[in-house]
């Protein structure tokens, strides 16, 4: 399940992509099997990371990767690359998790080259305000969400550091339903029968592709989305203080 849409990112072959916070590397794999491209897989997490080579070994064999990859462990808080590194940057549903988000983002602008696209998802403030009062132990644990975003937030933390945002998205909205379920039958249930059922749709559904289901799906993000997805492109420094004409 992807929530970045890479019609709307633009990668192209040559270029250097990194995913920050990838986790188990859903973006990571599909940017390798789109384009002739280098993706960076960063996470802090080592056994996340191992997922990611084993999965992207197994598409290697079966000869559905076109791009390579660098499989690096770091901290988004300090970015291990220079300044204007790469063409665009991915970072999905991780700033929920920081403490300093400000840090984060200016580290990932760092990172990026002028004109580059930075596209960041996190929590749609509904949903993750329903999931944090139907249950604690949602976000109340080691490595949770630290914090529930309003869109209008994300924009002008984005907007006071050299970016410009040229799309907004809502995604996933049959996936709140299932988070809701899941806080009200209790997170760490994994029993609990109707959150069971719901996640086996919801499996199928991914590998079906039903265009009634994604119609709906379509639908509710006007109102019940689980994610707010955002492209914003880098403006130049020197474009920052040009006089206008």
């Amino acid at each position: 399940m992807l929530t970045i849409d890479y019609d709307l990112l633009d990668i192209r072959d040559g270029e250097r992509i990194l995913d920050v916070g990838c986790g188990e590397g859903r973006h990571s794999w599909e940017a390798c099997k789109r384009n002739n491209c280098l993706v960076y897989a960063l996470d802090i997490d080592e056994v996340s990371l191992k997922k990611v080579h084993y999965a992207l070994y197994l598409l290697k064999e079966r000869g559905e990767t076109r791009g390579n990859w660098i499989i690096i462990k770091g901290d988004i808080l300090c970015l291990p690359f220079k300044e204007d590194s790469f063409d665009k940057v991915i970072c999905s549903e991780v700033l929920e998790h920081i403490s300093d988000d400000i840090l984060a983002i200016r580290e990932l602008v760092r990172v990026l080259k002028d004109d580059g696209i930075l596209a960041v998802s996190v929590p749609s403030y509904l949903t993750e305000t329903l999931c944090w009062k139907l249950a604690r132990d949602y976000h109340d644990k080691p490595g949770g969400h630290v914090r529930v975003y309003k869109a209008r937030e994300v924009i002008s933390k984005l907007q006071q550091n050299r970016l410009h945002i040229y799309a907004v998205r809502r995604k996933h909205a049959l996936h709140s339903f299932y988070w809701i379920c899941r806080c009200f039958f209790g997170v760490n249930n994994d029993k609990a029968l109707i959150p069971l059922l719901y996640y086996k749709f919801l499996v199928w559904d991914i590998h079906k592709r039903s265009k009634p289901i994604q119609l709906l799906d379509s639908f509710l993000n006007n109102f019940f989305s689980k994610s707010l997805v955002l492209y914003a492109r880098k403006t130049p420094r020197q474009a920052q203080f040009k006089s206008p004409p």
